[in-house]
């Protein structure tokens, strides 16, 4: 389901109103065609049938690339929370349920929304994205667990891919509508055009979500009810679900009472008692079952794996990945307004009560970001000595020595670190991102040396790409700079700056064949993409005014 990107939308320039236009026509443009034609409501559940013709409009391939698309355009305008740390939470988490699903084979790409609004979503190509807000709702892992296992069933069980048939019935008059509505408030002379065009998106959209949004109630009770079965072959809590259900509709009777807003996961989940009564009766139901149905983690219960199969770990015990209290605490800072604002949050909760462990080192993360390095420093070092092995907070307490001017017990936190886990992505970004507050060119070689064994397996990682951008600018590396930086543009949703990013850094005298083979390809793998765009009339509104 889509996240109402309507219900709160970031303004991205509000100094004109032709501006506000120029920077929303590509997301009206790219994300309505990208998304909204392939995320309808699903037909009738059952798997398809041989013959369906659901199975065969779209390939995995074209999928995949409908997920990545939307994926793009939700970075372009700042809709993702991407974050090394909680990153790797939300994929341990993730990935320890898609491999107890009913298709372990099918990929699955795990993504935060930097939204305080409660809800989740799946998408085509297993694109799976879940509000800030949610997680920092639940009490437990478990219950985000739950809420992901059920998105991961409506993929599993082609409830996405099988709205697709709809979608292109609905999509082309709604568009059109929506096209006709911003090319009449853009020929206004009216100071009020750009807002004008704003409200005929967000209504063509509203319109579409309203049409393609709400799955029918066998869709629902099939993924609630494999949601359930996936949460306990991953040894979580089966009656989870039904704690989170009840928690919402809690929220929706205190809306009602005009004490909270109306959470979004109700908009396209909707609870009932009946649905509540029925989820904690499944879980009953698996709890009483033999030994084998529920299975624990590495359990041979999924039907579609052999007797006697063991899966791995994932890096996770049967109490989760031990890592949720942190996570949320961590997003609580990065969805704040402000780290101002972050640090006032915590003072209010202080003064309810003693803030336990994860709440301290969201306090020290707050302070951290909001110039106060000294005082999360001192409050970092207290916890790390009650957690000696916590790698989140020696992590935070190596960036605070690091601003607080002591470079080399920072440097020795995570330069062990690293020799303990030589390929860890969130210490190797953190250790980076430090070392290019330094702005020397020792620091960004040092940074660069530290990143370069995970170059190869980081092609579709933004944060990755624009650290690695701007640790080789102050290395003094032009080619891998320029190289990175486009990478950076194409994965943000500028295909056509990327490209033309490309062709400049051709042309420069340092580019030697390797790296003008390399640059090459990619021209080549991106222009079918700006050629496709431009076919459609997408053009990149700041290469426009060169």
């Amino acid at each position: 389901m889509l996240p109402r990107l309507q219900s709160r939308p970031r303004p991205i320039d509000r100094t004109t109103p032709e501006r506000s236009l120029r920077r929303i026509a590509p997301l009206t443009a790219a994300l309505v065609l990208a998304i909204a034609s392939v995320c309808a409501p699903a037909q009738e559940s059952r798997l398809p049938d041989i013959g369906s013709s659901a199975g065969e409009l779209l390939t995995p391939a074209q999928q995949e690339q409908y997920g990545a698309m939307m994926l793009a355009q939700l970075r372009q305008y700042d809709y993702l929370l991407e974050d090394p740390l909680v990153d790797q939470w939300l994929d341990s988490l993730g990935n320890r349920l898609a491999t107890h699903s009913d298709r372990p084979d099918q990929s699955f790409n795990f993504f935060l929304i930097n939204q305080r609004q409660v809800n989740a979503f799946a998408t085509l190509g297993g694109y799976i994205g879940v509000n800030a807000g949610l997680v920092l709702a639940a009490e437990r892992e478990d219950e985000v667990a739950a809420v992901m296992a059920h998105e991961i069933a409506h993929v599993t069980q082609y409830h996405v891919l099988r709205g697709v048939e709809r979608a292109q019935r609905d999509q082309l008059p709604i568009l059109l509508a929506m096209l006709g509505a911003v090319a009449a408030a853009s020929a206004s002379d009216s100071s009020s055009s750009g807002n004008a065009a704003q409200v005929a998106i967000f209504s063509a959209m509203g319109m579409m979500q309203q049409r393609q949004i709400n799955y029918t109630r066998s869709n629902e009770h099939e993924a609630d009810r494999l949601g359930i079965q996936t949460l306990a072959r991953s040894s979580y809590d089966p009656v989870a679900m039904a704690d989170f259900f009840g928690t919402m509709q809690t929220r929706a009777r205190a809306n009602a009472a005009g004490y909270y807003d109306t959470p979004e996961y109700l908009m396209t989940h909707p609870v009932t008692t009946t649905r509540i009564t029925e989820a904690k009766q499944r879980a009953g139901q698996i709890a009483a079952a033999p030994k084998g149905f529920s299975g624990s983690v590495g359990g041979s219960d999924n039907p579609l794996l052999p007797d006697g199969f063991q899966l791995p770990s994932l890096g996770v015990s049967a109490d989760g990945t031990g890592r949720f209290e942190f996570a949320r605490e961590r997003m609580r800072v990065l969805t704040a307004n402000t780290p101002a604002e972050a640090v006032r949050e915590y003072a209010q909760m202080q003064s309810t009560g003693e803030l336990d462990d994860a709440q301290q080192y969201g306090l020290a993360i707050a302070r951290l970001r909001d110039n106060q390095a000294a005082a999360a420093r001192e409050s970092l070092q207290r916890l790390l000595d009650r957690r000696p092995d916590d790698v989140w907070t020696t992590l935070a307490l190596a960036e605070a020595e690091s601003r607080t001017g002591r470079t080399e017990s920072a440097d020795a936190r995570f330069e062990a670190l690293l020799r303990q886990s030589p390929n860890d992505r969130a210490a190797a970004l953190t250790y980076a991102q430090v070392l290019s507050e330094r702005n020397s060119e020792a620091a960004g070689k040092r940074a660069q040396a530290i990143l370069r064994p995970l170059l190869a397996q980081s092609a579709d990682d933004a944060v990755f790409q624009r650290t690695f951008a701007r640790v080789s600018d102050i290395a003094g590396d032009v080619v891998r700079a320029g190289e990175a930086h486009a990478e950076a543009a194409f994965l943000n949703g500028r295909p056509e700056q990327a490209l033309v990013q490309l062709n400049t850094l051709k042309q420069r005298p340092e580019v030697d064949y390797y790296a003008r083979a390399r640059i090459e390809s990619r021209i080549a793998a991106i222009t079918p993409t700006v050629l496709e765009l431009k076919r459609q009339g997408v053009r990149d509104e700041d290469l426009g005014r060169r």
